[in-house]
C-alpha cells in the first residue's frame, strides 16, 4: 500500500475555496478529486472557526472525510497552517520549540498510524506529517530579520528531529511546506534577476543547503548525511523546477516562470520509500485557485 502526501499554500482559505467559474469551482473541488492522504495547508490565513467553515462539506462532521488541525496565527488574517487526513492523527503538535514563533501560526505537525499503510510498517508504527510556513521576508526590512530569525531556531528544531529519528526515538517525518526558498539555479526560472531578493539570497541558499545537502540529495560535499532530504529533488535531480508558485504579475504562469519553494523534506528512513513526486499545475491561469501549485509525494 502507499501514502499520499500534498503540500499546497492555499493563499487564504476562503478565497481558495470560492467557486470562480463552472470550470474553475475551487479548492473543495480539487479536494473530492485527489487521491491524497494527507493534505498540509499553508497561509490559511482565518480562525479555526472560519476554516472549517470553508470547508464545511469535505469535513467528517459534516459527512466529508476529511479531519482538520490548524494552528491560527496570533496576528490575525496572516500565515496559519493545518493538515487535512483522512484518517484522525494520532497526535498533534504546534510550533518550533523557540517563543517568538510559538503562535505565529507557522508550524503544525501529526502523528499518524501507517501499519498496513508502507512497506514493513507494522501495528503500532507511527508517520509523523508536517505543514510549515516559513517567513517569506523583504531584503534590509525587519520582515527579513523576523525570517533569519524562524531560520535560526527552525534549524535547530530539524537538527534535534534528525537526531531523535536516527536513534529510534522519534517517527519517520515529513516536513511539507511553502520554505519561501529557492534552494538551487534549477529552482528558480529567472535566477540571475533574483540573487538580491528575498527567496534567492545567498545566506538563504546556503541554509537550505545546510538542510538537505548541495544537491539536494541529503548529503553534504563531503557525503556526510545531514538528516534530510529534498523528496522532489531526489526523484527529479536535474530537473528544472518544477516550479510551484507563478508571481500573479505579468504572464509569469503562462511563461512558467516561476519559483520552487514549496517542497516536502524528509527523514533518512523514507528516502527508499519514495514512488513518485509531482507538481499538479492547473492547466491555464484562470483555472488557479492560489498562486501556488499542490505538491504531491507517493510513498510506499
Amino acid at each position: 500500500m502507499t501514502i499520499t502526501v500534498t503540500s499546497v499554500n492555499v493563499n487564504g482559505i476562503r478565497a481558495a475555496t470560492r467557486v470562480r467559474s463552472a470550470e474553475n469551482p475551487g479548492f473543495l473541488a480539487w479536494l473530492e478529486s485527489t487521491n491524497a492522504d494527507i493534505v498540509c495547508m499553508q497561509e490559511v490565513r482565518a480562525t479555526p472557526a472560519q476554516t472549517a467553515d470553508a470547508l464545511a462539506p469535505a469535513l467528517v462532521d459534516n459527512g466529508g472525510c476529511w479531519h482538520l488541525c490548524m494552528q491560527e496565527a496570533a496576528a490575525k488574517g496572516r500565515a496559519g497552517v493545518g493538515i487535512l487526513s483522512r484518517q484522525a492523527p494520532l497526535a498533534v503538535r504546534t510550533g518550533i520549540d523557540v517563543e517568538e514563533f510559538a503562535r505565529a501560526g507557522r508550524y503544525i505537525e501529526a502523528d499518524f498510524a501507517v501499519d498496513g499503510k508502507l512497506t514493513g510498517a507494522s501495528e503500532g508504527d507511527v508517520l509523523t506529517v508536517a505543514s510549515l510556513y516559513l517567513p517569506s521576508g523583504e531584503v534590509d526590512t525587519p520582515r527579513q530579520d523576523e525570517k533569519y530569525r524562524f531560520m535560526e531556531g527552525f534549524s535547530a528544531f530539524l537538527q534535534q528531529r534528525a537526531t531523535l529519528v536516527a536513534a529510534g526515538s522519534a517517527p519517520q517525518t515529513v516536513v511539507c511546506g511553502d520554505w519561501n526558498i529557492a534552494h538551487r539555479e534549477e529552482d528558480l526560472k529567472n535566477f540571475k534577476a533574483n540573487t538580491t531578493k528575498s527567496g534567492f539570497l545567498p545566506a538563504e541558499r546556503e541554509w537550505m543547503t545546510s538542510i538537505f545537502g548541495p544537491q539536494g540529495l541529503g548529503v553534504d560535499a563531503s557525503g556526510i548525511p545531514t538528516g534530510w532530504t529534498d523528496a522532489q529533488r531526489y526523484l527529479l535531480p536535474e530537473e528544472r523546477g518544477p516550479y510551484s508558485w507563478w508571481s500573479y504579475r505579468g504572464k509569469a504562469f503562462d511563461n512558467d516562470a516561476g519559483w520552487r519553494i514549496d517542497y516536502q523534506a524528509i527523514t533518512a528512513g523514507l528516502v527508499d520509500r519514495l514512488v513518485e513526486a509531482r507538481v499538479e499545475r492547473a492547466d491555464a491561469y484562470e483555472l488557479r485557485w492560489s498562486d501556488h501549485a499542490p505538491v504531491t509525494v507517493t510513498y510506499q
